[in-house]
Order: C-alpha cells, then sequence, then structure tokens
C-alpha cells in the first residue's frame, strides 16, 4: 500500500472517520448469537470496535489496521473494555505466515471479518488479500465481508463482479444481502471455506 494513501488515512484518523462510528452492526451480532466463539481475524479493524465486541462474546480475537492512529485507540478501548485483543499495526497485504517473523499471524482463524477493508485495494492487492485469505481461513471457517459493488474495476472502492467470482473460486457463498451506503451499491457477504476438518471428516454441503 502506496505511502501516500497510508498518511492520508493518518491525517483522517485526526478527526473521526465516517466509518468509525464506534457500532457493531448488527449484521455481526447475529453471526456471533447464531456460532460457537472460537479464534477471528479482524482486517482493517479501524479503531478495534468489532474487535472487541467479539472478544467480549467469548473470542479470541486478532485485528490489523494500517494506520497507527487506530490501533492505538484500539488498545486504548480494550483496555478500558476489560478485554485482551491482539492488535496488529500492519498492510492486510503484507502478512506473512511464519509467525516468528515481526509481521507475522498464525492461521487458522474460524471467523474472518472485513467491514470495509478489501473493496478499499486496488487490483494487485486484491489478489494477495485472497491469497492470504486462502491460508488463514480454517476448514468450516466463515468470511464475514462489507464492501461497496463496482459494475467493473476502476478507482473507487468495490468490489466488480471478477472480484467475487474470485473469492467464489475458493470458498462458497452462503448467504448475500444488497443495499445501498452514502448512495452506493454495498452488500454483506457470508462465505464459508469447505473442506476437510480435523481427523479427515468432511464438511456437509448443503
Amino acid at each position: 500500500m502506496n505511502l501516500i494513501r497510508r498518511l492520508l488515512f493518518e491525517l483522517l484518523y485526526l478527526r473521526k472517520p465516517q466509518w468509525d462510528t464506534g457500532i457493531t452492526p448488527p449484521e455481526l451480532e447475529e453471526f456471533v448469537q447464531s456460532q460457537s466463539a472460537g479464534r477471528a481475524l479482524d482486517l482493517g479493524c479501524g479503531t478495534g470496535a468489532n474487535a472487541i465486541y467479539l472478544a467480549q462474546h467469548g473470542w479470541q480475537v486478532t485485528a490489523v489496521d494500517f494506520v497507527g492512529r487506530a490501533i492505538r485507540a484500539a488498545r486504548q478501548k480494550a483496555r478500558q473494555a476489560g478485554v485482551q485483543v491482539d492488535f496488529w499495526r500492519e498492510d492486510v497485504t503484507r502478512l506473512q505466515e511464519d509467525v516468528s517473523h515481526p509481521k507475522g499471524i498464525l492461521g487458522p482463524f474460524d471467523l474472518i471479518l472485513d467491514i470495509g477493508c478489501l473493496h478499499s485495494l486496488a487490483k494487485g492487492e486484491k489478489m494477495v488479500y485472497m491469497q492470504n485469505l486462502e491460508r488463514l481461513l480454517a476448514p468450516g471457517g466463515f468470511f464475514l465481508l462489507y464492501a461497496f459493488l463496482n459494475e467493473v474495476e476502476d478507482s473507487k472502492p468495490g468490489l466488480s463482479p471478477d472480484d467475487l467470482r474470485r473469492l467464489e473460486a475458493g470458498l462458497t457463498l452462503i448467504k448475500r444481502v444488497e443495499g445501498m451506503d452514502r448512495d452506493r451499491p454495498s452488500a454483506w457477504f457470508t462465505f464459508q471455506r469447505m473442506g476437510k476438518l480435523p481427523g479427515g471428516r468432511v464438511l456437509p454441503q448443503d
């Protein structure tokens, strides 16, 4: 992710960005109520509201954002809430597999959450992100995603039909709920990674 964009986001967090509502969306609340707690990874976590919500409901949470101001605020909020979240200041396209490496995040995770991160990446960055997703998401794990939608690949944040096809090449789409956000098409997606569970059992595909 280029330096200019990183500096822009740092400046945006001098105030409160419009996306940093501090409110956990009902889609995540509904998911948490329907699933047993496990390991969760929040990509593009901002100031940590959703990571903290997950930790408060029994999840073991790792959360990543490339904005230093956001991560510092998130750590403070977690301390105030009395929960443990492993916050990382890092680019979501540069996560390393080796946990001994300073940038290493080791999966698998039962839930990967992304509210408005993937859709902001350039085309090449999206490809790297999706490769990391394949490595980090556990068999049977869920990828809960919120994004703007674009009809074609362009400079505005959003996922194109090609982006969604690439996601569906490796994950099964369980649910898609479309809406409008600031006069732009958007959607919540629930994906699941099908495959083998420990012991060689295969996940059912209804």
